[in-house]
């Protein structure tokens, strides 16, 4: 079996997953998946978030190990959490043997303006000075998908209502993913970067400066958003499986 540890974004949680975790094992028969919280969000929402990227990474290192996990690992991350798998692999490079970064955007590679984009700026702001779960997840629809499920608004909100992130605890998240900088090269040598090319939030140009100065494979799909586990989770199914095929023929040659 290959273990695979999944990593979401901003103020979001394992549950947003939705059946994109049974359909990636079920395409990836080898693969067992384990979605890992950040601490401040979902069933660690009661904690304070870091206020470092790095201490995000420790914080799954902790959790993986009290669950019993050890490494290696691939890790598939979207958005903040692709900064988390980033920060891993370079502190730890024989934990992680694999990473696919999906819509992300990292220092020193892409200017602040392209890492989020000009007209989420007052929108997220007024979300962060009081709103109900129900705006907020409107919102974040709005913005991170392109492909809309009537089915996702009210169970977004549901996970919300339940485990609210607090706005002290947003507001930290954004601070580390801010400050958050990457190594120049890439830590690792296998990593897979998909991006939108509709992408609202943040600019697709920002996972390509990522994938051409690391020389990573690179896929970009036409039509979806941000979310785009969400949006087409097969066509990031099939991006992976094709990536691992591929790095599989590479090393046999």
């Amino acid at each position: 079996m290959s273990d695979w540890i999944f990593l979401r974004g901003l103020v979001r949680e394992q549950r947003h997953w939705g059946g994109f975790l049974s359909e990636f094992e079920t395409r990836l028969p080898d693969a067992r998946v384990t979605p890992v919280d950040f601490p401040g969000n979902g069933e660690l929402n009661y904690l304070q978030s870091p206020i470092t990227v790095q201490e995000m990474v420790e914080s799954c290192r902790a959790q993986l190990q009290e669950q019993g996990s050890q490494p290696p690992y691939r890790v598939l991350a979207l958005s903040m959490g692709a900064m988390v798998a980033v920060a891993w692999s370079a502190a730890y490079p024989n934990e992680v043997q694999g990473m696919v970064l999906i819509n992300t955007s990292m220092r020193p590679f892409s200017a602040f303006y392209q890492r989020l984009l000009p007209g989420n700026y007052l929108p997220l702001l007024g979300l962060m000075m009081g709103a109900s779960a129900q705006r907020w997840e409107q919102w974040i629809l709005r913005a991170t998908t392109r492909h809309p499920r009537e089915d996702v608004e009210d169970a977004w909100t549901s996970f919300r209502e339940q485990s609210p992130v607090s706005a002290a605890n947003a507001l930290r998240q954004l601070w580390d993913a801010t400050r958050f900088c990457a190594p120049l090269q890439s830590p690792i040598a296998d990593v897979l970067v998909l991006t939108s090319e509709r992408d609202q939030l943040v600019s697709t140009q920002c996972s390509q400066a990522i994938a051409r100065q690391w020389r990573a494979t690179l896929a970009i799909h036409p039509s979806a958003g941000h979310d785009l586990t969400l949006d087409d989770g097969p066509w990031v199914v099939e991006q992976v499986e094709a990536w691992l095929t591929a790095k599989t023929a590479q090393r046999r040659s």
